[in-house]
């Protein structure tokens, strides 16, 4: 459960997701899924 709170509390620090507000979902979603790309390859 840490594991996982860890996570959502690094994709909320990542500055590409705490700094956008899009209009539409999908976009949002793949910002999202960028960053956590992005903090599974480190």
């Amino acid at each position: 459960m840490k594991r996982g709170k860890r996570t959502i509390n690094a994709l909320k620090g990542s500055r590409a997701v705490a700094t956008r507000y899009d209009k539409r979902a999908y976009v949002f979603h793949g910002t999202v899924a960028l960053a956590a790309m992005r903090l599974w390859l480190r």
